[in-house]
């Protein structure tokens, strides 16, 4: 096992929080607060709408975290907005650094939502 690497459990954020840290640049809280946001908001559609904003940002580590968390809402809450979702991921999938994630979202995306492709 790797010293420097460990899991964290994400905790719950509430909206106010999470709308002062998206409007920022700090990248690795960006990245954060959508996991928070995919893990413990109830409104999925919202925080899907949110990550699909994200697939559009400047640098990729945080486009890449918006991709895990589309999947993410699919597996945790077991649905969503598979016509709007699915053609943005896959304009994705031409970036090399993306591809995997792209497709991992797209798997968790064909498993745990029913009629999404």
């Amino acid at each position: 096992m790797s010293e420097g690497l460990h899991y964290e459990e994400p905790l719950p954020i509430n909206r106010a929080e999470a709308d002062v840290i998206l409007a920022g640049s700090d990248e690795a809280r960006i990245c954060e607060t959508l996991i928070r946001l995919a893990y413990h908001d109830p409104d999925w559609r919202w925080v899907q709408d949110l990550c699909l904003r994200f697939l559009q940002y400047p640098d990729r580590s945080v486009r890449g975290c918006a991709v895990t968390c589309l999947g993410h809402l699919a597996r945790i809450h077991g649905t969503i907005d598979a016509a709007k979702v699915l053609p943005a991921l896959r304009t994705l999938q031409t970036d090399i650094a993306l591809a995997g994630r792209v497709d991992d979202a797209i798997s968790d995306i064909e498993m745990f939502v029913n009629g999404s492709y």
